[in-house]
């Protein structure tokens, strides 16, 4: 790696803040790709986790690298390794999000871990968003993004992670080419291996296209609902790992339950 270490934990502690208006239509456009019927109005909460409508980075196409996401360095650290993907989060609901909220998100690099994995090195880099609105938290998201090199043709694929069966229940999602290109519209995720076939299985080596891990979790939120569960309790926790399926756990209290979203990654 050329940056060592130390060099990237010097990362640690640096804030970036943005300001945004919570608008209808982008949660309306959501509601549309996942044939929901819902016109949102003001003053409206949203569902949760689509806080991710929000706060897009729109950096301009020149600043964008050779896998689509924006070049390296500036808020996160300059990371040597070429696969970028999005391991999971840690989101804490205090407030719902309304339509009309003029919002503010502070971000602080909270973490970063260098690891030794089967396919090589892994770096995690920690990324904490806090959400306010006139100074009172809304939520607080912890997001955790891994950095690994690319997998070589001769290397056989990891066999995928089965689902525990202590879920309280389980809804398997199929994306579909369509599904994956709205939400990445709707994110503004430029990232390659979500619509581009030829890039995502020859360079990154997936066997297909890849579904943003944030997406499932928003997919998953009618099986929260139908659940009975608390939406903002069952959304807490979100974890990549390699299954196409949607878990809620119940935790011992009875009350909180633990959320992942399974799948390529």
């Amino acid at each position: 790696m050329q940056a060592t270490f130390e060099d990237l934990r010097r990362w640690i502690g640096k804030t970036v803040a943005a300001e945004d208006h919570v608008t209808a239509t982008p949660a309306c456009a959501l509601a549309a790709t996942l044939d929901r019927e819902i016109a949102f109005n003001a003053g409206d909460p949203l569902p949760p986790p689509w806080h991710w409508l929000y706060f897009l980075t729109m950096e301009p196409l020149s600043d964008a690298g050779p896998d689509g996401h924006p070049k390296r360095g500036g808020f996160l650290p300059p990371v040597p390794l070429p696969r970028r993907m999005w391991a999971g989060s840690r989101m804490t609901f205090l407030r719902p999000l309304r339509v009309g909220d003029a919002i503010r998100r502070e971000s602080r690099i909270a973490d970063v871990n260098v690891k030794e994995g089967r396919s090589g090195t892994l770096v995690f880099v920690t990324v904490r968003h806090e959400i306010t609105r006139n100074a009172e938290s809304l939520l607080v998201d912890e997001h955790d993004i891994v950095y690994r090199d690319l997998q070589k043709a001769d290397t056989n694929a990891p066999v995928p992670r089965m689902a525990p069966n202590d879920h309280a229940w389980i809804r398997e999602i199929h994306p579909t080419p369509v599904l994956l290109f709205r939400y990445s519209a709707l994110t503004f995720n430029s990232h390659r291996i979500h619509y581009d076939f030829p890039y995502v299985t020859g360079v990154e080596g997936y066997p297909g296209l890849d579904r943003q891990e944030s997406g499932r979790a928003v997919s998953a939120r009618r099986g929260v609902h139908r659940s009975g569960s608390r939406e903002s309790d069952a959304l807490s926790r979100v974890r990549a790992v390699r299954q196409c399926a949607i878990q809620c756990l119940r935790s011992s209290r009875g009350r909180r339950r633990q959320y992942r979203a399974m799948g390529e990654g």
